[in-house]
């Protein structure tokens, strides 16, 4: 029987499915589990219902809402939801989140700090390898070690909450929480402060020999007896996304849609002909109801949009293509990890992330309401809506950008630093340490020319 697990999109988050987590997905896809991007804004705990797990993968500068929390939790308490929480070194304050006011509802709090150890790690101090499992759990069952890359500490401060995986009595700070989880009502909540002990192709990644096996087990426990007990009796819907049909049937049934893969929407073809198989008046009643809650969130989504663009009308700003050239922002800039700083600084085009704008992302739409909206189009001479350019920005933007560029700035002096201390002490040679060290001087001096383009940008 597959579970279902939902992967936030909708707050940034740093670690996605189909970017930089594809291992994890493709691990837990031929695993018994079936992997959605979750795009649902706002969060509720109707919305929730199909999945048995949702996952928030380090949300970057953006807030959950205080309803949204309230939803989330509901879900867990009352219809036995798994939730898997993952932070970044620095906690909630050097994220711009606030993954702790969820966690804190079940006892856990995330720390702004960074663990680190000079003695047990993989090459950096920032890279510990952790192998501290004081309480037997079936998360940590057959784990000799775990590498927490880049990753904070946590604090338990409620009852029924506990702590699974410890830093080393070598590590700053030491012998504090890492990996912490809890039982409540009729769900489970796990927080691990290292979303990068997952990511693809890096060192500390889930390419350590025993992240794989605990990516499985965090999963497996996730799923509690309740949700097992609740969709063995097909008490829960299952997301339904349109299948296309095949060529030579008629009908076609709804399955779920296994992400898979980051296809460019451009290379996705949408078949307005088919048809579903609807035996009873309740699978009907069912249908209609999700799709409804799917109009309602894009509807929803329309009016936060120009809600905003009517309150930023007086604060855009308009950037000319030499000014944005020079500047080459994108998220990925705050998210720089220590072996990308040690290589030369790859050139960015400025463009709209693909999940930004790839509305095929969203829970997808009948296809037979989709040929109406269609047909009334034609019959009334509507034009497609033309793309919008995207030349100008609101200071708000840049002034985000300006503060990643800065952590970025601050991330890659502290690697200098402790390259240099790792040269004074003669565990890096004169060459090696004259290499790293000429090309994290290049990207300081590339970092501080954007700042101040961006700082002459907004002084307008």
């Amino acid at each position: 029987m597959p579970y279902h697990i939902a992967f936030d999109l909708a707050h940034k988050p740093r670690g996605r499915i189909d970017e930089n987590l594809t291992e994890v997905r493709d691990q837990l896809n031929s695993n018994d589990f079936i992997c959605y991007n979750f795009l649902e804004v706002p969060i509720t705990e109707e919305s929730l219902m199909p999945y048995d797990i949702l996952v928030f993968v380090c949300p970057d500068f953006s807030r959950i809402t205080a309803n949204e929390i309230t939803q989330i939790v509901k879900w867990v308490k009352n219809s036995g939801g798994g939730l898997l929480l993952l932070s970044h070194a620095g906690g909630d304050k050097g994220r711009g989140s606030n993954l702790s006011e969820i966690s804190e509802q079940f006892g856990i709090l995330f720390e702004n700090d960074q663990v680190l150890d000079e003695t047990t790690n993989l090459g950096l101090e920032n890279i510990p390898l952790i192998s501290t499992f004081n309480i037997p759990h079936p998360i940590t069952a057959n784990i000799e070690s775990l590498c927490y890359r880049s990753g904070c500490s946590l604090s338990i401060v409620g009852s029924g909450a506990f702590s699974i995986a410890d830093s080393n009595e070598t590590s700053e700070p030491f012998s504090c929480p890492l990996v912490c989880v809890t039982e409540i009502n009729n769900g489970r909540v796990c927080c691990i402060g290292s979303y990068e002990m997952f990511r693809d192709k890096i060192g500390g990644g889930f390419q350590c020999s025993d992240h794989p096996k605990l990516t499985l087990n965090i999963f497996k426990w996730l799923v509690s007896d309740y949700r097992m007990e609740l969709r063995s009796k097909s008490e829960v819907p299952i997301p339904i996304t349109v299948s296309q049909p095949e060529s030579n049937a008629s009908t076609t049934e709804t399955q779920p849609e296994i992400q898979t893969s980051s296809t460019p929407s451009e290379h996705r073809t949408i078949n307005i002909d088919f048809s579903m198989k609807i035996s009873k008046k309740s699978e009907l009643i069912e249908l209609l109801k999700i799709f409804q809650n799917q109009i309602n969130t894009i509807k929803t989504t329309i009016d936060k949009l120009i809600k905003t663009s009517t309150e930023s009308d007086g604060d855009i700003i308009e950037v000319n293509p030499e000014e944005i050239s020079q500047i080459q922002i994108s998220d990925k800039d705050a998210q720089v990890s220590e072996e990308e700083l040690l290589e030369p600084p790859k050139i960015k085009s400025e463009k709209i992330r693909k999940d930004d704008t790839d509305l095929t992302a969203l829970p997808p739409k009948p296809e037979s309401m989709l040929q109406d909206v269609l047909e009334d189009i034609d019959e009334i001479g509507l034009k497609p809506v033309p793309k919008l350019k995207t030349k100008t920005r609101t200071k708000k933007e840049l002034k985000n950008e300006r503060e990643g560029l800065e952590s970025k700035l601050s991330s890659v002096q502290d690697l200098l630093d402790f390259i240099g201390k790792r040269h004074s002490s003669g565990k890096i040679d004169d060459d090696e340490y004259s290499k790293r060290s000429k090309k994290l001087q290049n990207d300081i001096k590339k970092t501080k020319k954007k700042i101040t383009v961006l700082d002459k940008i907004l002084e307008k």
